[in-house]
Parts: structure tokens; sequence; C-alpha cells
């Protein structure tokens, strides 16, 4: 069955991006520390890369990550989606204007102007289409911003937590969880390497 994910990278403080975060400085000041493990030789982080990229059927994201990712500093052939480990699934961009140009033009790029929700069944519908395609399970992942997975938890989209808690505390940046819908988490798998302790929950 496909799962909706939200997968992110977080600091022991909970903040997902360092401080003054932009289109050039994505991550923000001293940011780059949330994502070490996904570059990391260690065999544990690799793993949890690879299994979980794997199963990327398709990716949703916000506006203000898009804008990074496809910005003049964003991604190139070995910092895309998945480090390498994944091929090319298809992406989903919450936004209330789509962009005039795309410069990662080799990506499948549709642009959600409904809202959240709409995004969330579009790129389940998408996963489902590519696993049957494929002939196995693939899942439909939120890869962020903050906000955009705070508000699919809070809106009851998500049916997996995945956390990459960093071994740093930035201080500020931006947060995580900004209070927001309680919501029941069950702890499925923990994996702790030098770069990262990897979580993994079930939401109710």
């Amino acid at each position: 069955m496909t799962r909706i994910i939200a997968d992110i990278s977080v600091s022991l403080d909970g903040f997902v991006t360092g401080p003054d975060p932009g289109p050039d400085n994505g991550l923000g000041t001293g940011g780059e520390a949330l994502h070490t493990w996904a570059f990391s030789d260690d065999p544990e982080d690799r793993r949890v890369l690879r299994e979980a990229t794997a199963r990327s059927g398709a990716v949703v994201l916000g506006r203000r990550l898009f804008d990074v990712v496809d910005g003049p500093h964003g991604w190139d052939d070995r910092t895309g989606y998945g480090a390498g480990e994944v091929g090319k699934p298809a992406f989903f961009v919450v936004t209330s204007t789509p962009p005039e140009s795309v410069r990662l033009t080799d990506l499948d790029w549709t642009f959600v102007t409904t809202g959240l929700s709409d995004a969330v069944s579009a790129a389940r519908a998408r996963a489902e289409e590519a696993s049957s395609d494929s002939g196995r399970e693939l899942d439909a992942f939120l890869m962020g911003g903050g906000a955009l997975v705070g508000s699919a938890l809070d809106a009851g989209l998500v049916d997996v937590l995945q956390l990459h808690l960093a071994p740093v505390v930035l201080g500020s940046g931006t947060p995580l969880f900004t209070g927001g819908t309680p919501r029941t988490l069950v702890q499925r798998a923990v994996t702790a390497t030098s770069t990262a302790t990897h979580l993994t929950y079930d939401v109710r």
C-alpha cells in the first residue's frame, strides 16, 4: 500500500535549517550539518538513504524549497534527490504561483496551486501508478521544507514520519514543530550512526 512519508533532517533543538535561510543559502547558517549523514560513507547511513529513496514513487515539496533546489546553487548530478541513490521520481510543488521557467528541465515537475492536500493526493496517485508499472511498492515522500511537513502532520496527511536527528544545536532557524494538532507516534525503528540518529514513526 502506498504511504505518505514525511522525511526530513532536524537538529537536536528542532530546526530544519539554520538562521537566515534563502535561495542562495538554502539550509541557513550552519544548516549543512543537518545533511552530513546523506553524504556519509557510514554503511548504515548509506542503507537508510538507499532504502528510503528506493521507495520514492513521487515527492512533494514547497515553493521555497523548490526555489532553492532549482536555483543556480541548487541540485546538480551529485547533490540531487537521494544524493545519487535513486532515479528521478515525479515532483509536486505546492505553490500559489508556478515559476515562469525551470532550470532542472530533466525532472518531472508538477506545480499544484490548489493546496497541500491536493498535492499529496496527486503524489499518492502518481506513486501508485509507479508501483503498478514497476511491480514493487512505492511511496509518496514529503521532503520539506519544515512548514510543509508541519502542515501535513497537522492536517493528518502523513502516515509515517522519518526524522534524521543530527548531532548539532543550531540555536535558531526554521522550526519543524510550532504547536498545532497533537499526534500520537508509534516508534518503529531507530538507527544510530556517527552523523545522525535515524528515527521512524507511524503517525496515528
